[in-house]
């Protein structure tokens, strides 16, 4: 089985990323793109679905041994015990580990009874001048202490676990390499320790001593290729660290709980598909919001609201870069098209994104089914619009150079807007439901047109001030009278409706309302009274248990951990910062240990889930710690 969702790490090289548990094991990863099908697909099922785990093959130490946590018995074999020669490494958790500073290199360590062992796990960035095009994971074992022996077991599973490769060895030169093939794939295993291969698993048994590292490397490369290049594992390590460290040195934020806001930086970045700009919403696919349920979706494509805050995000900490980058993809991925505005493409553009389920996977925990692709593609979500407009907005606020196609899209999308804005939709939440006039949806809209206003008053730019100014008008007075509830004085999910959402948070962050004014404040209280779970989270809307809910799906879910950041803001911004700052620092401490989120917090299980980790939990955390500094409502430094 698969471990918890918070006890995995991330490591990536901004096209693709896998996950590393606490274990030693890669249980996903996806070749050669964050939206391919995976080779390691444990996470989504068990081992037999593909996993990498390196560990130590001895018994680690005092009141961590295998016996107690019902791992592979060992047997003898000369001075120390090892496990049989069919066993994978031992799932015993590291007794710690990190990242080297601000990097997305790993190191994981383990005491055992004969010594300390370090596993050092990295993706190199594939668009460094040293590296080549193919994506690679290095695993460098070092010696810390003593002598410990080692196993690393490689199970490959093309096609999410269901293909069986070719694996054999290949004389190249003087070196004798195994190569993994099926159909369009080969994946090639390069280590300083020799390998031999026990039921359709390839094993490597070695001893490291004090001092000594034993380098490990997996390369993808189109199989009616040659064998791609060995990597040199310490060039390759010195090159990664120092490109990380590069990009986190830009960061202009300087304020308290900087460690907090880099990791989450790092993690966007890790998210960022380099060669179109793309932003990935997490690189994971069905991972439950509600374990053992069917909330469990693919969330391995570029949603146009997720990466337009994350930009957001970027462009406010000092990156305009990737805000340059990622504008060329909206203009690429909409181009011809702007009226059929999708809610999320692939990560090159692509608009085709099936929905298909893989039966054959048992999914995390039971939770089934496993989807890839995801039908809210088509669906109408009338808020995009609005953040969309928005990032634009902020890209020029922030000196961005000025992009005439840019413009013009921003006014077909108003164009748009102008016909459509009072239709229904499904919301900024996808619900599978029937189409309603969701409140946040209109707020948003009124960003759009605002926005636009906006930058005709403050460019050359021309267009329709006054009928924009009058639909402006039109949007705002239309919330006002049928989405607010005068009688619990809150404004409501929907118009008509006595449910409340989350996303009304928003409402006072976006200019529509003041801070200030009674209607802003009895929402955010109404929020607090019906939608916090009882460690104080806020879940996005009432779910119906067994029943189907407004969103149109059976089960409940966690707190969405977007919302608690947004609700921490809103407090800030009425004045009640203390109370602001507590409800962040209850967040931050439901990071895992090493800095990451997923999408939300069980308060039953008091366990992380949903996909992981999750562009649209580390973006408010980013926003919330900038908005409280700005306001001084966190420590001094």
């Amino acid at each position: 089985m698969a471990a918890r969702i918070e006890d995995y790490a991330l490591i990536g090289d901004m096209q693709t990323a896998a996950l590393v548990s606490r274990d030693g094991a890669i249980d996903w990863l996806c070749l050669p793109r964050f939206d391919s099908p995976a080779v390691f697909a444990g996470l989504l099922g068990n081992d037999e679905h593909g996993f990498w785990r390196i560990g130590p093959a001895e018994p680690l130490g005092a009141g961590q041994g295998a016996a107690a946590k019902g791992l592979p018995d060992f047997v003898e074999s000369g001075e120390i015990r090892i496990l049989p020669p069919t066993a994978a490494a031992p799932a015993a958790p590291a007794t710690r580990r990190r990242y080297r500073g601000d990097s997305l290199v790993l190191e994981q360590e383990w005491e055992t009874s004969r010594g300390t062992v370090r596993v050092i796990d990295f993706m190199p960035p594939r668009g460094l001048p040293e590296r080549g095009a193919v994506p690679q994971i290095i695993r460098i074992v070092e010696g810390v202490s003593g002598r410990v022996r080692m196993r690393s077991a490689l199970r490959m599973r093309f096609s999410y676990g269901r293909v069986v490769p070719w694996v054999h060895k290949v004389e190249v030169g003087d070196t004798i390499r195994t190569a993994a093939v099926a159909g369009p794939d080969s994946v090639w295993l390069d280590g300083e320790a020799e390998t031999y291969g026990r039921n359709l698993t390839t094993y490597a048994d070695f001893t490291v001593a004090a001092g000594q590292r034993i380098a490990f490397a997996l390369t993808w490369q189109p199989s009616h290729l040659g064998p791609p290049d060995q990597p040199d594992a310490e060039e390759a390590l010195a090159t990664t660290e120092e490109f990380w460290q590069d990009w986190a040195s830009q960061c202009t934020y300087q304020g308290p709980y900087r460690e907090a806001v880099v990791r989450s930086l790092i993690t966007l970045k890790a998210l960022t598909y380099a060669p179109t700009g793309g932003i990935v919403a997490a690189p994971t696919t069905s991972l439950p919001e509600d374990v053992g349920g069917v909330r469990n979706w693919d969330y391995r494509f570029t949603w146009l609201r997720d990466a337009a805050i994350t930009l957001s995000s970027l462009l406010r900490t000092g990156y305009r870069d990737e805000a340059r980058a990622w504008r060329e993809w909206l203009l690429r991925a909409v181009a011809g098209d702007p009226e059929n505005l999708q809610i999320m493409y692939g990560i090159a553009g692509e608009r085709e994104l099936t929905e298909a389920t893989l039966d054959w996977l048992p999914g995390y925990e039971g939770s089934t089914p496993v989807r890839i692709g995801n039908g809210a593609a088509d669906q109408l979500q009338l808020d995009v619009y609005g953040e969309v407009v928005e990032a634009l907005h902020l890209a020029h606020m922030t000196g961005l150079a000025r992009n005439d196609h840019a413009h013009l899209l921003q006014l077909r999308l108003i164009s748009y807007l102008e016909q459509h804005w009072r239709e229904p939709d499904e919301g900024i939440w996808e619900v599978r439901g029937p189409r309603r006039h969701f409140v946040h949806s209109k707020v948003m809209a009124w960003v759009a047109v605002d926005r636009t206003i906006r930058m005709i008053e403050e460019t050359p730019h021309e267009g329709p001030l006054e009928r924009w100014r009058e639909l402006r008008d039109a949007i705002h007075e239309d919330v006002c009278q049928n989405g607010y509830d005068q009688e619990r004085n809150t404004f409501t999910q929907s118009y008509g409706s006595k449910e409340l959402d989350a996303a009304l948070l928003l409402i006072p962050q976006v200019g529509f309302l003041p801070p200030d004014d009674k209607r802003v404040i009895g929402t955010i209280e109404a929020i607090q009274r019906e939608l916090l779970t009882p460690d104080g989270f806020v879940l996005r809307y009432p779910t119906s248990g067994l029943e189907e809910g407004v969103d149109g799906l059976p089960g409940d879910e966690g707190a969405f951990l977007a919302c608690s950041f947004w609700l921490a803001d809103d407090l800030a911004m009425i004045g009640r910062v203390s109370e602001a700052r507590d409800l962040f620092e209850r967040l931050l401490a439901i990071r895992n240990d090493v800095g990451l989120l997923a999408e939300e917090w069980d308060p039953r299980l008091q366990r992380q889930v949903g996909n992981f980790p999750q562009a649209f939990s580390h973006v408010p955390l980013i926003d919330t710690a900038l908005r409280l500094n700005a306001c001084g409502g966190l420590p001094e430094m």
